[in-house]
């Protein structure tokens, strides 16, 4: 097997993730997208990173904003990952096309309702990392509620089967 992007598109698929959403306040609208590329960086401070594609709307938006928050989906909010995915999606259009609801932190950050997990990070270090920047933030606030995640494995939404013994 040679190495090709789509090879290395199917490898990675092969990895299992959570499922999040990035939301900023940008200019009074809710912006946004689905990532699973958000992972834990450090205890002491607390940091987080995730990684946007330089093409992304949000790219732009976390740049300008440097605050935004993450908000890991629950099972039922497989809408919510499909909207914020699509390269047309419009920002008014949220409540509409997937029943989500948000709250605004004292900031001024959307928090997105029925989310396992919620983060308001401020933004600390962006680095270019060939066709992505890598933003690495400090988590200022965290919100945790019980529930299953929504999955991504094999480029499909799955949601958590049992425990393996």
């Amino acid at each position: 097997m040679s190495l090709t992007q789509e090879n290395f598109r199917n490898a990675m698929a092969y990895f299992a993730t959570g499922v999040t959403v990035i939301t900023v306040d940008y200019e009074d609208q809710i912006q946004g997208m689905t990532a699973n590329a958000f992972t834990s960086v450090s205890l002491d401070p607390m940091l987080v990173l995730v990684c946007v594609d330089h093409k992304a709307r949000t790219h732009a938006h976390l740049h300008a904003k440097k605050r935004f928050g993450i908000n890991v989906l629950s099972e039922a909010q497989r809408t919510v990952a499909e909207h914020y995915a699509r390269i047309d999606r419009d920002p008014a259009r949220v409540e509409q096309e997937t029943s989500a609801k948000f709250d605004r932190t004292q900031h001024g950050t959307p928090v997105l309702h029925g989310a396992l997990a919620y983060l308001e990070c401020h933004l600390q270090t962006a680095q270019d990392a060939g066709d992505h920047t890598i933003f690495i933030a400090e988590v200022e606030d965290v919100v945790v509620r019980s529930g299953k995640p929504l999955l991504f494995f094999q480029s499909q939404y799955r949601a958590m089967g049992p425990a393996v013994e």
